[in-house]
């Protein structure tokens, strides 16, 4: 559903006055408005848009969310519905055809809306249904961006990004322009939603907003010229997937030329499907892969920790551990060990927040051989053959297909 004029439906707890609009005579030398509702660009605004649809749906007996304010729920004795709004684009779901009917209706009667019928497009992603599943893509957004960077006619590319090349933020010629390289590097970015497959390659590229070179042009331009061969790509959710929890992590320790700082990389499965992942630069320099991992395994244990609550507040409790995976044997005994000792002095309290979730149950650390270590794919370029054989383990198929 799409809500029109959502702006306009709040209510201002401020007093505001603004200048007269254009074509609006003055009675009075310095007469000015004051505003009843909220208006378009007013800073307030988006704040008393929400609150207002908030309390409506309170009043509707739904619950917000503990673990994401965006998403409302309400539970019945014939099933449950879910709403998950983004400003004014709603989705609306569950097993309970009924409550759904009077929670359109409530919502329309309430605020001018639109009904946009079955779900199949959100906010540029694309979504197909199938017997065995749904496919989430961007296929529309990719075609754009192709043809934003020029790339029609261009040949497609096996990887995203050469392996073994390290990109430098002083290396090659300055770009006279860095437009095109923002714009291209920002769309790039929003594509990660359904191809986390590129996470690590856009990762690189978007150190180098500030100013961009020609090297760092041509890098993105493969990347894209990956997505030429593979538009249609996207994460698929199996119907029959289990509701088990399994996180993979890893760190590419000293992994920025630059700064020396290691690379986080982690991911998170609900059963077979793909739903949470990560690659971010550390905040400060490891002193050892050791370190760098067990601060990548900390990141993770952090959000297994949050999807487990959400999972639990919409009624789908973990009583069994979630196993966290990691191919470092260091960092799994560091983890599992309560003697503080010398290897780990120097390493921030907030990092051994992991020691404390597997003291308490709530994450397992077996031991993964690095071949099967599904995070390789967000911290470094791969070979076509190692990527392929991760992009199969992340659920990324491509259209036709049979889903």
């Amino acid at each position: 559903m799409d809500v029109k004029n959502a702006f306009l439906n709040g209510d201002l707890k401020e007093e505001i006055y603004m200048k007269l609009p254009p074509g609006m005579s003055m009675i009075a030398a310095h007469e000015v408005c004051k505003l009843r509702r909220s208006l378009y660009g007013l800073k307030q605004a988006p704040r008393a848009w929400f609150e207002k649809f908030r309390n409506t749906l309170l009043t509707f007996s739904f619950t917000q969310s503990q673990y994401d304010s965006s998403l409302f729920f309400h539970k019945t004795t014939t099933g449950m519905v879910f709403l998950l709004v983004y400003v004014d684009d709603i989705i609306i779901t569950g097993n309970d055809n009924g409550l759904i009917t009077k929670l359109q209706n409530m919502l329309s009667s309430t605020f001018k809306m639109k009904d946009l019928g079955h779900l199949t497009y959100f906010l540029g992603l694309q979504v197909h249904y199938g017997d065995h599943g749904f496919l989430l893509n961007q296929h529309k957004y990719i075609h754009n961006l192709i043809e934003l960077a020029g790339l029609q006619n261009a040949n497609d590319a096996d990887t995203p990004m050469e392996v073994n090349v390290k990109y430098r933020k002083d290396e090659g010629e300055l770009l006279p322009d860095p437009f095109l390289y923002r714009q291209l590097v920002g769309r790039l970015i929003y594509l990660t939603i359904t191809r986390p497959n590129i996470s690590y390659a856009i990762h690189i590229v978007s150190k180098f907003m500030h100013s961009p070179r020609h090297l760092h042009l041509a890098a993105v331009r493969r990347i894209v010229r990956y997505l030429i061969g593979s538009p249609t790509r996207g994460l698929f959710f199996p119907k029959q997937s289990t509701l088990h929890l399994t996180a993979y992590s890893d760190a590419d320790w000293a992994g920025c030329p630059d700064t020396r700082k290691s690379i986080t990389r982690w991911c998170v499965f609900l059963g077979d499907a793909l739903i949470s992942w990560k690659c971010k630069k550390q905040e400060s320099v490891s002193k050892s892969s050791t370190e760098a991992e067990y601060r990548a395994m900390s990141t993770a244990c952090s959000e297994i920790v949050w999807l487990r609550g959400l999972l639990s507040e919409l009624g789908f409790p973990s009583s069994d551990p979630t196993p966290l995976r990691g191919d470092n044997t260091s960092v799994i005994q560091i983890a599992a060990n309560p003697v503080y000792h010398e290897r780990t002095k120097h390493i921030e309290v907030d990092c051994h927040y992991i020691r404390e979730a597997f003291t308490r149950g709530v994450i397992t650390l077996p031991h993964l051989i690095t071949d099967l270590q599904v995070a390789d794919v967000f911290t470094k370029a791969l070979t076509r053959q190692r990527h392929k054989f991760l992009n199969s383990k992340l659920m990324l198929i491509d259209l036709p297909a049979s889903i």
